[in-house]
């Protein structure tokens, strides 16, 4: 697979204290998270499952007898609550901010931002969570996502490149670079990196509509929003 992603790179060359923030999260250390305790691990992984599950108000009481004090509580709250669409997510992504997770919180934020169709702020949440975390390939991903949106289509195609390479199980850039492939008319490449990468009948469709309504002239691309796969979780793939 490293030969692979390896091989696809070189055929693309060719081609405050912070606002809203909650009092404890100014007392949290910016680069070490406290340990939660034994039963407090036992609730937090209990969240991640049934989140993971779709299960996300069942996630949110898992995490109920949990202290707020823990920013790994908040961090999860905010996912699902994002997930639900509710808008108790923004205060909860800004009280990471200042803390040691602080990547969370700008990803998240970046999230909402591209959800609500304001690509220009999503793009600042997103560029200062890579630069925090510039190894995880969700940030990496959604940043992609709001290059294209903004059809910066050289700077979307090295953020999918680089979390194909950081995680190459994870296919959801790959359908995002074909997303991209396509937009440009490139089926060529489109078809050969489906191939390779084994991708599906309805992630190429699905890619496929995407790239047809970034090219639709009826979808201004400062609203553009649902249009390329995102790390959104436990959804369908769309920033949310």
């Amino acid at each position: 697979m490293k030969a692979l992603i390896a091989g696809l790179g070189l055929l693309m060359l060719g081609g405050c204290a912070t606002n809203g923030q909650a009092p404890w999260a100014t007392l949290m250390s910016p680069t070490t998270c406290p340990k939660p305790g034994a039963d407090q691990e036992l609730s937090l992984n209990l969240a991640d499952e049934m989140a993971n599950d779709g299960k996300l108000h069942a996630s949110l009481a898992n995490l109920q007898n949990l202290p707020n004090s823990l920013p790994q509580v908040r961090q999860r709250q905010a996912k699902a609550y994002r997930l639900l669409g509710r808008s108790e997510a923004e205060p909860l992504y800004r009280s990471l901010l200042g803390t040691c997770m602080a990547a969370e919180g700008e990803h998240g934020l970046g999230q909402l931002s591209a959800a609500k169709g304001d690509n220009g702020q999503a793009l600042a949440h997103l560029q200062r969570a890579a630069k925090l975390a510039p190894t995880d390939e969700k940030i990496r991903n959604d940043l992609g996502v709001v290059y294209l949106n903004q059809l910066r289509i050289e700077d979307a195609r090295f953020e999918f490149m680089t979390a194909m390479e950081l995680k190459q199980s994870d296919q959801l850039a790959a359908v995002n670079l074909v997303t991209l492939l396509i937009y440009q008319d490139n089926w060529g490449q489109a078809a050969q990196l489906v191939s390779q990468l084994g991708l599906s009948p309805d992630q190429v469709t699905e890619a496929q509509a995407r790239a047809e309504k970034l090219k639709s002239p009826t979808t201004p691309v400062a609203k553009a929003k649902g249009q390329v796969a995102a790390a959104s979780d436990t959804l369908p793939p769309t920033i949310k």
